[in-house]
């Protein structure tokens, strides 16, 4: 069921989350679930997207602008830290949008916090 604050959410929605480091480019994550408690709290479990700098091995010369690895990273967090919505395109509808947006993503990589690991390991450039 959507949640509707500033926006309407929902479980699949991705989102910008305001960084705690104003200087720092908001943080972006799939909601997974919201939730709200007897006073009207409402917390968001999310999966976090990792920008490509912010992995392991860093930022590549392949690396897309407007990439980002999709983590096996988990949180809940406010719904207040979120500052609006972006969409995170596959690579292949990603290439093929006319105009890019400020809120356009593109991912085709999951990324293994823990680890540094990638899934798939290789793609073709």
């Amino acid at each position: 069921m959507p949640l509707c604050l500033r926006m309407c959410l929902a479980a699949g929605d991705c989102v910008l989350m305001r960084p705690s480091d104003s200087d720092k480019p908001p943080y972006v994550a799939r909601i997974e679930k919201l939730e709200a408690d007897h006073r009207n709290n409402v917390k968001v479990r999310v999966r976090w997207y990792y920008r490509p700098e912010e992995s392991i091995g860093g930022r590549r010369q392949f690396h897309g602008a407007k990439e980002l690895f999709l983590s096996d990273h988990f949180d809940v967090q406010s719904a207040h830290t979120i500052e609006g919505k972006c969409i995170v395109h596959t690579f292949k509808n990603y290439t093929k949008l006319e105009n890019v947006g400020a809120e356009d993503y593109f991912c085709r990589f999951e990324y293994k916090a823990a680890t540094g690991g990638f899934t798939p390991d290789r793609v073709a450039v």
